[in-house]
């Protein structure tokens, strides 16, 4: 084997590493330092960065990030709470069910941070071990990405099968869906069920006792009570909300439905408009109702998290997308003789290849943009790869993720915390379970419905 690419693929490591260290954005600039030496070192020519996958995440981010603005995700997660506080006692359990289904309808697991401090408050008012639930939820609120019509990732991995051989016609979102939503669902139940006894209940925990000793420490655990419940929300925000889940409808209706699609191209050879570009005209459609009916500031909008986060993801995904392809496709002959009899023969390697780069990359849309496209030019099983979707995950491995952090700092009883030897944290094996569970659920939902 030659070693160019060995040096190329450190290289590629030590780019996503350092660009780790930076979150999102940086990783997505500092893969520019690889581009570079790529072509004035190794002279490679640039290959292509995901331009289709790029333009869909923009219209998703545009709708998703105005409905947010117009307080349509505030009434979302108001009637989350009001589910919660009816049933305090299974808080473990309909935490993350809540968690995953609002990720699910918004296509953001960032719609959590303010679901963290309500969860909190009713499972230490209950009695409940705050890191039962928290936790779990956290792995949830990710975990549901995989199961959202509007994600990034799910709407990149709609495009990037498009171009999949091995299957009668190319992969509808319907059908993607089919496959992530039971999966991801009951790999979050598993993980919610095992959570339900982890660790020492409260009245049993030497640490958390000797914290309630002093005054102080105990007025800061119990604290204020944090809801959404007293909130008035504009009439607005009701219509941007239905806006929203009115143009979610019509994208998977259209999407099982091939035929109520319209007809574009020339004459003679028209055929209906693909799903890539459907999702992204419904989604500006969308976003410009709630901006226009729907009293929002534009000037607001990019202040948002959902906004943030996604340009963000625009970045990290434009930067790993493009160096791994300008590797990947000098490489192509190489890497196919090398790796699709692996793959071939060993389908479960491409789940754990996509869930180690998925860790390196912190980011499931991107893990897919970079290593999607790789399985589909080597040949790998379209089947397979629609199971192991939820392999994408993998970010949990190490405590550094946001939401996890996040998660941490809204525990104020410090039962949700990271370990003496950092892997020991509360969230690994929730995250194990759930993407090991829903892995094993997609194979059989392929099984079945492919």
């Amino acid at each position: 084997m030659d070693t160019t690419i060995v040096y190329e693929f450190i290289i590629i490591l030590c780019c996503l590493l350092a660009g780790a260290r930076y979150g999102g954005y940086g990783l997505g600039l500092i893969s520019g330092f690889g581009l570079l030496i790529f072509a004035f070192v190794f002279h490679l020519a640039p290959g292509k960065p995901p331009i289709d996958v790029l333009l869909t995440i923009m219209a998703v981010l545009g709708c998703a990030s105005t409905l947010q603005t117009a307080g349509g995700l505030n009434v979302m997660m108001r009637f989350a709470e009001r589910i919660l506080r009816r049933h305090p006692k299974h808080i473990t359990l309909l935490a993350p069910i809540t968690t995953w289904t609002l990720t699910v309808m918004c296509g953001t697991g960032h719609v959590v941070y303010t679901m963290f401090p309500i969860i909190y408050d009713i499972a230490i008012k209950t009695g409940i071990r705050p890191e039962r639930p928290m936790a779990v939820a956290s792995i949830s609120s990710q975990i549901g990405i995989c199961a959202s019509p509007v994600s990034v990732a799910v709407v990149s991995m709609v495009a990037i099968m498009a171009k999949a051989k091995g299957l009668d016609h190319p992969v509808s979102i319907v059908e993607l869906l089919s496959v992530g939503m039971p999966a991801t669902f009951c790999g979050m139940i598993m993980a919610a069920l095992w959570s339900m006894r982890r660790g020492l209940d409260l009245d049993k925990d030497p640490d958390f006792q000797a914290k309630l000793k002093d005054p102080a420490q105990k007025d800061y655990i119990y604290g204020e009570a944090a809801t959404l419940l007293d909130k008035v929300f504009p009439k607005e925000a009701y219509w941007a909300t239905a806006i929203f889940f009115a143009a979610i409808g019509i994208v998977v209706l259209l999407g099982a439905f091939e035929g109520l699609r319209p007809l574009v191209g020339e004459v003679g050879k028209t055929k209906p408009l693909s799903m890539n570009l459907l999702i992204q005209v419904m989604m500006l459609t969308a976003g410009a109702a709630i901006l226009v009916f729907c009293k929002v500031k534009p000037q607001e909008i990019p202040n948002g998290t959902v906004f943030k986060a996604g340009m963000v993801a625009v970045i990290s995904i434009f930067g790993v997308a493009w160096m791994a392809d300008t590797v990947f496709e000098a490489h192509f002959k190489l890497l196919k003789e090398a790796l699709a009899g692996i793959v071939a023969a060993q389908p479960w390697t491409y789940a754990i290849v996509l869930f180690i780069v998925s860790k390196l990359v912190n980011s499931q849309a991107a893990a897919i943009a970079a290593i999607a496209p790789l399985g589909v030019s080597l040949g790998v099983d379209p089947k397979v790869m629609i199971a192991f979707l939820p392999a994408c995950y993998g970010y949990f491995i190490l405590p550094t993720y946001a939401s996890d952090l996040a998660c941490i700092g809204f525990d104020r009883s410090g039962t949700t915390r990271i370990g003496k030897f950092v892997i020991n944290h509360s969230f690994i094996i929730p995250g194990l379970i759930g993407v090991g569970t829903g892995c094993a659920v997609g194979w059989l939902m392929v099984k079945l419905l492919f």
